[in-house]
């Protein structure tokens, strides 16, 4: 059985789609591309895929990731075309790799987050963000199905600032052109409860009662391991790429000369 490692993206209108709306046009795109699928055991046998870490609906992404189990071999960067083409515009398959490492999920410790805050100047989510990042803690509310929770919404952040230039991963055509404009940028580590961006907005409204007049546009830019040295968010697909070449190397090395 072969596995592949997929890494995909919700671009545009299509950041709208929920998480069970991408399964189910994802299971229709294996079917039109006559992907070898193996199947679970049962009496209802479904597909064998593993979602890692899905974006919440209505945000953006261009790092969401996914696994494959095949009963026959096929090269990864031709079943991404072959996928690509069978979905729509905005869900595009963007990156394939054969599994040749556990723990994809577990590469998963971090996400990078592009805030477009329309109608917010510079200078106002400058300050605001400088008191979230003074603040020891941040409490936040967020309504789940037990009821009203609260929990503290800075320690998860590893890094949160105002970028400089306005080039954004968002929808132009979602976007007003005559406003002030501030775009941040956010690296939020996976921890228990989870920190979603729309709790660190609530922070920034909390610490400097920062509100934006229309709701921000939100794009998670990358998710892997965050690397505590350099504050960086790695590429999870990274570690199966190298194992895929070493082989190739090795033999390389070997070759008569």
């Amino acid at each position: 059985m072969q596995r592949i490692r997929l890494r995909y993206t919700k671009r545009g209108r299509l950041r709208f789609t929920s998480h069970r709306d991408f399964q189910r046009a994802f299971e229709r795109a294996l079917r039109r591309a006559e992907v070898p699928m193996a199947y679970s055991a049962g009496f209802t046998p479904h597909p064998k895929v593993s979602y890692a870490n899905a974006a919440p609906t209505g945000t953006g992404s261009e790092a969401e990731y996914l696994e494959i189990a095949l009963t026959e071999a096929r090269d990864p960067e031709k079943l991404r075309v072959l996928l690509d083409e069978s979905l729509p515009p905005g869900l595009d398959i963007v990156d394939a790799v054969e599994a040749r490492t556990s723990g994809l999920a577990d590469r998963l410790t971090a996400s990078v987050w592009e805030l477009r805050l329309d109608g917010v100047a510079p200078e106002d989510a400058e300050r605001a963000v400088a008191a979230f990042q003074a603040a020891g803690t941040v409490e936040v509310q967020r309504t789940t199905k037990n009821g009203v929770r609260t929990f503290d919404a800075r320690s998860a952040v590893a890094d949160l600032d105002l970028r400089a230039d306005l080039e954004t991963h968002s929808d132009p055509a979602d976007r007003p052109t005559d406003q002030p404009c501030a775009i941040l940028r956010l690296v939020v580590r996976h921890v228990t409860p989870a920190v979603r961006p729309d709790d660190v907005l609530s922070g920034l409204r909390a610490v400097a009662d920062l509100a934006p007049p229309v709701p921000a546009a939100v794009t998670r830019l990358a998710q892997g391991l965050f690397d505590e040295e350099t504050g960086t968010v790695t590429d999870p697909l990274a570690p199966d790429r190298e194992a895929a070449e070493a082989p190739t190397a090795a033999a390389a090395a070997t070759a008569p000369a």
